[in-house]
């Protein structure tokens, strides 16, 4: 199509409505709800509220903490949300309860479920995309998408599309509306941004060189053999239907020119709203508060077996989906292994505890864990309760004494029943077995491949490591008894990242680490660690660490990443301070008052189409 050269007042994307559709509206489920929570500030900056909306799925439970609903329905939207309300449809109008207090319209897919048939009927009518039953997350998306569409035909019927409206879907699972608007020929001008394919996620787990053999891929014959045709088919008729076609990094445009054919129009970088402190010594404050709270968690779960020096200690983690080739679990393990190695080696003075925190199904707690954390806890009450009694009777001794000054001596001023209690409690604690890997019974362990490295590796906390390992098999949340703070708090309080991901579109955990002032690895192969390798000069300077998977092997990158990590252990304390402040420094980058700018040049482009 020709484009036009220059857009006029009116055709300015910032006077035209804009509608952004995803499945992580008020439902978090993945990074994309970060995505889309994290920019709605910047965007409501640029435009008024009353030409932004959001549209997802209506889940009642998560609506619950996400959603307050409006009583004025005078607005179009509003009333075309009555009128789908009248044809039976479940939808609901509101705000969504986030900075900025976004207008959201959210469709109740269950409302629709005795449609299913006729809706997938249609589907495979008019796009030739067969969608199969018994498939919850396929009906939910087939439901969701058949009533998205009717709410922009009835926008376009009423008259609303004579004004420019872009709408913008994000992933496959909000994808399907796309062919409908488009066969029906309505005036919605159409940004469709995949995050990732979900057969280059399927891939790549199970091809060493995915990238390598991407342009020889047969996507009809590798879709059908990872069960996975259905999606793929969306997200082909998505990326081809709509008029301006965007991924997330440069990584993912080359994955989706070979899986999806076609290649994106615009790479729209994923950024963060970045909160920073007025004083740069607040960082490091934060860092120290919620490092205790790490502390404590430390020696609740080691110093019954063994004590270290907390003042040389240096906490490490990974985090996200557990993939454990594509999120380069494998390639940390091996690293920390090696670098476990070295420091014994060297005979450093740190000490290193390693966190990997993933998702994975469990009983429970290990009881032995929870059973620590609850004894030095009321160990921590008892010596309480002795230093009040102390100081009271300390103060009490030197005032009143009429003598020349001499210290008392402080075990008289205790009482035998505190000493004998915290004697009980100290010896009911200590034991002479090693302190657990996992925080959980996790189902099916002997298939666990994190678990499996570490037990095969003899990687499992002994009192010689230099290297010891935290595995956390669910989130981290204010809620959790081991913790007791959230995630965002959790990273403050560790000193580097560790993320080498094979396969990743971007990777949000190194941008939150940057944002909390702490540095982190990445890979080149993930959009993030390309995207800072490509266009941050200096980066290392500045926390950013980018490790090579793209030339390297398995073995040439463990090596790299076990020295990178060496390295930072060897920093002096003063050091790793003022790589904390430049690394919250350099998070503006990636503020979405930054990086935003990238959308508006696919609504500048998608206006002019």
């Amino acid at each position: 199509m020709k484009l036009q050269n220059k857009i006029t007042k009116n055709d300015n994307p910032l006077n035209s409505y804009l509608f952004e559709i995803a499945w992580e509206v008020c439902n978090q489920v993945g990074g994309i709800y970060t995505v889309i929570r994290s920019k709605v500030p910047s965007v409501i900056q640029k435009r008024t509220k009353e030409n932004y909306f959001l549209i997802g799925p209506y889940f009642e439970d998560q609506a619950a903490a996400h959603f307050d609903p409006v009583t004025n329905y005078s607005t179009p939207v509003g009333k075309a949300v009555l009128k789908l309300q009248e044809r039976g449809f479940d939808v609901h109008y509101g705000k969504w309860i986030i900075s900025g207090r976004p207008n959201v319209v959210l469709f109740n897919p269950y409302s629709v479920f005795d449609k299913l048939g006729e809706i997938k009927h249609f589907v495979w009518q008019d796009h030739n995309i067969s969608l199969p039953g018994n498939d919850e997350l396929i009906d939910q998306v087939a439901a969701f998408g058949f009533q998205v569409k009717e709410f922009f035909k009835y926008l376009c019927s009423s008259g609303f599309c004579k004004k420019h409206v872009i709408a913008h879907f994000h992933e496959w699972m909000t994808g399907l509306p796309i062919p409908g608007i488009r066969k029906e020929n309505l005036n919605v001008k159409i940004v469709f941004t995949t995050h990732a394919t979900m057969l280059g996620r399927y891939l790549a787990m199970n091809d060493n060189k995915f990238y390598d053999n991407l342009p020889f891929y047969d996507w009809q014959k590798e879709a059908d053999n990872f069960n996975v045709r259905p999606i793929v088919d969306i997200e082909r008729a998505s990326a081809h239907g709509s008029h301006v076609f965007t991924t997330v990094s440069e990584v993912t445009a080359r994955e989706c020119t070979h899986l999806l054919g076609r290649t994106p129009d615009k790479i729209l970088p994923n950024g963060l709203n970045i909160q920073r402190f007025e004083a740069l010594h607040q960082i490091q404050n934060q860092h120290l508060n919620y490092k205790e709270k790490i502390h404590d968690f430390v020696m609740g779960h080691f110093f019954q077996s063994y004590s270290f020096d907390l003042n040389n200690t240096l906490y490490f983690f990974t985090s996200g989906r557990y993939e454990f080739h594509n999120k380069g679990f494998d390639l940390t393990l091996e690293a920390l292994a090696r670098l476990n190695w070295k420091m014994q080696t060297i005979n450093s003075e740190m000490t290193i505890v390693a966190f990997f925190i993933t998702r994975r199904p469990f009983y429970t707690f290990n009881p032995d864990v929870l059973h620590s954390k609850a004894l030095i806890e009321e160990i921590h009450r008892v010596c309480d309760e002795i230093r009040e009694q102390l100081g009271k009777r300390l103060y009490t001794k030197i005032t009143s004494s009429d003598g020349p000054y001499e210290f008392p001596d402080l075990s008289e001023m205790v009482d035998d029943y505190l000493r004998l209690k915290l004697r009980r409690n100290v010896q009911s604690w200590k034991t002479k077995y090693l302190p657990k890997i996992v925080t959980h019974t996790v189902k099916d362990d002997g298939q666990d491949s994190i678990l499996n490295f570490l037990r095969t590796a003899n990687l499992v906390n002994h009192r010689h490591d230099k290297v010891k390992i935290v595995y956390h098999p669910d989130f981290i949340s204010t809620t959790n008894p081991l913790f007791k703070m959230d995630y965002s708090q959790f990273v403050r309080g560790c000193h580097l990242g560790i993320f080498p991901s094979m396969y990743e579109p971007w990777g949000y955990t190194p941008l939150e680490c940057l944002a909390s002032g702490v540095s982190s690895i990445s890979s080149n192969l993930a959009g993030f660690g390309d995207y800072v390798a490509r266009n941050i000069l200096d980066h290392e300077k500045q926390g950013m660490f980018i490790i090579d998977r793209k030339s390297k092997n398995f073995n040439q990158a463990a090596e790299e990443l076990s020295n990178l990590m060496l390295k930072f252990v060897q920093l002096t304390r003063r050091e790793r301070i003022a790589l904390r402040y430049r690394s919250e420094e350099a998070s503006l980058q990636f503020d979405w008052s930054e990086l935003g700018k990238f959308y508006d040049e696919a609504y500048n482009l998608v206006i002019t189409r």
